[in-house]
């Protein structure tokens, strides 16, 4: 029979917002403002800072042993959930039991101290987490080695690179055995070598029994790692459900049937500025928005956006995937050389970055696009991964004269010739 690793009931957490951290005061001041003239209800009401729910009513239960994935778009909810679990953060309200030691991945080098070395810190770490010094040495060449800073490990960490002290935040987190690893977005930093090495590692995590909760908007790899998966949404547990359902639903929920979206201000984080989304639209030939494309005729995919000031390097591209989430292409406005040197620097303005798919590249199905804009290596502005879908029709596209399914996201209409070698008999 197995045994529950977390139990969460009616789990809430409220921030407030706004709420603006003045001057010291002196005692004199502050008995003043206590016992001076009093406000008016409807002037107390305006000076009270907005509050919101980053979690609300949230309940669910994790066996032991289970590996579960939590999936929804930036600023829904996971990583508060996440911080809750691991004790980083009190909630506001609800029920949180967590049975066995939690090793915990939220952002990069999370619990590290920056002026001590990497040996220091994995030791640190193991501490933390209530193991014994003798456990943590009988780890710590395999962890050394996964993260493959053996020269540096004497070193203090705030010198390493960040791809070093990622290397070493996930080689501590995975390697000294906690019952319970929650990791975060890990997938987002690192090389695809090292990608591949933490896929690796915490299917071998999940294979020793351990429980683990997995947060990430790689599509592909909560459907390699995951059994189930979470869809949190406003801070709202919307469905738990195998991994395949639960994806499917997640990147088809909330995208416009019109064929364009539409961004609102609360959709978009403080930290995309001076880049502000407009929206995004599938377009036919004639500029008409439209629900579906068709496989034999191009289509257009539009991103308008403004910039409140210049940015120097910006690119705007898109990310087709199929509604199980692989990538099928990516694609950036300055992509071409010519595009690049001549759009180095973008002044403040409204734009519109139009890409033409040409026919016969997509097979029949459901498709998302996501959305990103960023200068590459220094900062990311914006970056939606479900921010419209559509529908391909294979009318008219090649080899339909059959009614299989063809497999494989593309249907390109290729060149055969078929030529005969040899004569037949008779």
């Amino acid at each position: 029979m197995s045994q529950t690793a977390i139990h969460v009931e009616n789990l809430g957490k409220q921030y407030r917002l706004g709420q603006q951290v003045g001057n010291y005061r002196t005692l004199r001041e502050t008995l003043s403002g206590r016992f001076g003239a009093k406000k008016a209800p409807e002037e107390q009401k305006a000076l009270l800072p907005e509050s919101i729910w980053a979690l609300e009513d949230v309940s669910f239960d994790v066996e032991q042993g289970s590996v579960l994935g939590v999936v929804g778009r930036n600023g829904a909810g996971k990583s508060t959930l996440l911080k809750i679990l691991s004790r980083v953060t009190e909630p506001t309200k609800g029920l949180v039991e967590v049975y066995g030691r939690v090793g915990s991945l939220l952002e990069v080098g999370t619990g590290f101290h920056p002026e001590l070395t990497g040996r220091e810190n994995i030791f640190l770490n193991g501490a933390i987490l209530g193991m014994k010094k003798t456990e943590i040495e009988a780890k710590f060449d395999e962890i050394v080695s996964f993260a493959e800073v053996e020269t540096f490990i004497d070193t203090p960490v705030k010198r390493y690179s960040s791809g070093m002290y990622l290397r070493l935040a996930f080689a501590v987190a995975a390697h000294l055995e906690p019952e319970i690893l929650v990791v975060d977005e890990v997938l987002a930093v690192g090389d695809a070598e090292f990608q591949r090495k933490c896929l690796g590692k915490m299917s071998d995590v999940a294979k020793e029994g351990r429980t683990v909760l997995f947060v990430s908007h790689n599509m592909s790899a909560i459907l390699r790692l995951t059994q189930e998966t979470l869809v949190i949404d406003k801070g709202h547990l919307l469905l738990r459900a195998p991994t395949v359902e639960a994806v499917d639903f997640y990147l088809s929920r909330g995208l416009t049937q019109e064929g364009q979206r539409l961004w609102q201000p609360d959709e978009i984080p403080a930290q995309a500025a001076p880049f502000k989304p407009v929206a995004v639209r599938l377009l036919d030939k004639q500029d008409h928005v439209m629900e579906a494309a068709r496989c034999s005729e191009p289509f257009y995919l539009e991103v308008e956006y403004q910039l409140h000031k210049a940015i120097k390097g910006l690119r705007v591209g898109i990310y087709i995937l199929t509604s199980q989430g692989e990538f099928v292409f990516t694609s950036f406005d300055t992509d071409d050389p010519e595009k690049f040197e001549e759009y180095s620097q973008r002044t403040a303005g409204t734009y519109k970055s139009r890409v033409e798919i040409p026919p016969y590249l997509l097979n029949g199905g459901r498709y998302v696009v996501g959305v990103n804009a960023s200068s590459y290596r220094i900062k990311t502005y914006f970056h939606d991964e479900q921010a419209l879908a559509f529908n391909m029709d294979v009318t008219g596209a090649p080899g339909t004269q059959w009614p299989e399914n063809r497999l494989g996201p593309v249907r390109p209409k290729l060149t055969w010739q078929i030529t005969q070698t040899n004569g037949g008999g008779e």
